[in-house]
């Protein structure tokens, strides 16, 4: 299925909206992937898509997009460049493609990362993220170092603007982000995890931790629990979690960023156990 559209009508409009409403992205259930890697992962991790938006006119299609258009079986749009600009939200240039995606939520009530007896798995939360970049950035970083999910909890920033999955470069594809209200159903996850047979801890990430992060045994099942950029871990989090550990710096810094400093305690995580399995 292919047409052409050369005005802004009501489809485009809606698409539009995705840019920056979230009530609209969260009350259709689709939102846009913009870029070619993000597009690819979605493609590759069989991400449900409604529409591909491709760019009507010259220079021609690159291999990457034509080949996608030819094989992916999603049904596509083509539109004129200046409409193809606005969706795409490129600085320099105009995109080629645009994906419409569907929305997964995930429950975290039927989150099961791990099995009894196997690689004990890291789970990462990221409490109201202000800032759609960073939670992307984080999801990026939990993807590289091997965590089994994202879980953002309060009202932060939406995992499906189009900056976070930018920021993501397409790792929101690749493993679950789930949403919670806050500590309490993250430690209903955490009993459910030890009912199964997994021993989990709950482990925050605070410039006033007693204990640095290369101190900390991280070889166990393990929820890695990130403050708020602003903030900072908050009192009734400090309450929850199991242990607190602090990342050792120097320099005049005062802090970390929220997504470094969980870069650099996943990178910890994986480092130890790593180590361990020699």
């Amino acid at each position: 299925m292919t047409r052409r559209v050369s005005t802004r009508n009501a489809s485009v409009q809606v698409w539009q909206a995705y840019l920056n409403n979230r009530t609209k992205r969260h009350r259709d259930g689709r939102f846009l992937v913009q870029g070619v890697r993000p597009i690819t992962q979605a493609v590759a991790n069989d991400w449900p898509l409604e529409t591909l938006l491709y760019r009507l006119g010259a220079p021609d299609l690159s291999s990457w997009a034509r080949e996608l258009l030819d094989t992916s079986g999603v049904p596509q749009v083509g539109l004129v460049p200046e409409l193809m600009a606005e969706l795409g939200e490129k600085s320099t240039g105009i995109p080629e493609l645009v994906a419409v995606a569907v929305s997964k939520q995930v429950a975290l009530e039927t989150f099961e990362p791990g099995e009894p007896g196997e690689d004990a798995p890291v789970v990462v939360v990221f409490d109201r993220p202000n800032s759609p970049g960073n939670l992307g950035t984080l999801i990026r970083s939990a993807d590289a170092f091997g965590a089994s999910g994202v879980i953002v909890t309060g009202h932060g920033a939406d995992q499906y603007d189009p900056h976070t999955v930018r920021a993501s470069t397409g790792s929101l594809f690749a493993m679950p982000v789930i949403r919670a209200a806050g500590p309490a159903q993250v430690l209903e996850f955490r009993d459910r995890q030890v009912l199964r047979g997994i021993p989990t801890r709950i482990v925050g990430t605070d410039e006033k931790g007693p204990r640095a992060a290369y101190d900390h045994d991280f070889t166990e099942a393990t929820i890695l629990v990130v403050g708020n950029e602003t903030s900072g871990m908050s009192a009734a989090w400090q309450q929850t979690c199991d242990d607190m550990v602090h990342i050792p710096m120097g320099g005049t810094a005062s802090s970390l960023g929220a997504p470094s400093a969980a870069a650099v305690a996943l990178y910890e995580i994986s480092r130890q156990r790593r180590t361990f399995a020699k």
